[in-house]
């Protein structure tokens, strides 16, 4: 399926600092551009929760990650290739994000994502895009379109139609910290 209409349409709704339902490599999703608080506050109003509870950040290459990150230490990307799963690395010192996004310590999770459509927006947006779970806070996370809350689907600028039909049952990503030189899993 050509998801270029949809695309264009994330792409617009992002600009304007609206929300959007997509699909990512894990798990639906809602995202807006990750530099605008005012974006970020949407989604923690849509999902009833607190913002001190940090989000994540998708990129589509790994040099995206140098700059939101300071003094980023290389050796991840090298750890990176050896996961087998969708894997989000929590890292210290975020940068050039909006400062809702980030945890009380100035940490950010950030996942390098592999899926087309996810790497073509990311691309076509030209900024790094929130990602967070279709539903409510305190609710299971959506295992496919079918199952996201109503309230969700209505909460959002726009819904993507590309891969609504897919029901495979999917699974959010694994979740690292990456401190001294190695990762400490939070969450596989």
């Amino acid at each position: 399926m050509n998801f270029n209409n949809d695309i264009e349409k994330c792409v617009a709704v992002l600009e304007s600092g609206g929300i959007v339902l997509y699909p990512t490599d894990t798990i639906w999703g809602i995202g807006c551009d990750a530099t605008n608080s005012e974006a970020v506050a949407k989604i923690y109003q849509l999902k009833n929760r607190a913002d001190e509870k940090a989000m994540i950040v998708l990129v589509a290459q790994e040099n995206e990650v140098l700059k939101y990150v300071e003094e980023l230490d290389l050796k991840v990307f090298d750890y990176l290739k050896t996961v087998q799963k969708p894997t989000t690395v929590v890292y210290e010192n975020a940068t050039h994000l909006a400062k809702n996004l980030l945890g009380k310590d100035g940490s950010i999770g950030i996942r390098i994502c592999k899926d087309d459509f996810c790497r073509e927006l990311i691309n076509r947006f030209k900024k790094p895009i929130v990602s967070t779970s279709a539903n409510k806070s305190g609710d299971e996370f959506p295992k496919n379109f079918e199952v996201v809350d109503i309230a969700i689907r209505n909460g959002v600028d726009y819904i993507v139609q590309y891969r609504q039909d897919d029901k495979k049952n999917v699974t959010p990503s694994s979740v690292v910290k990456w401190k001294n030189g190695e990762a400490q899993v939070l969450r596989s």
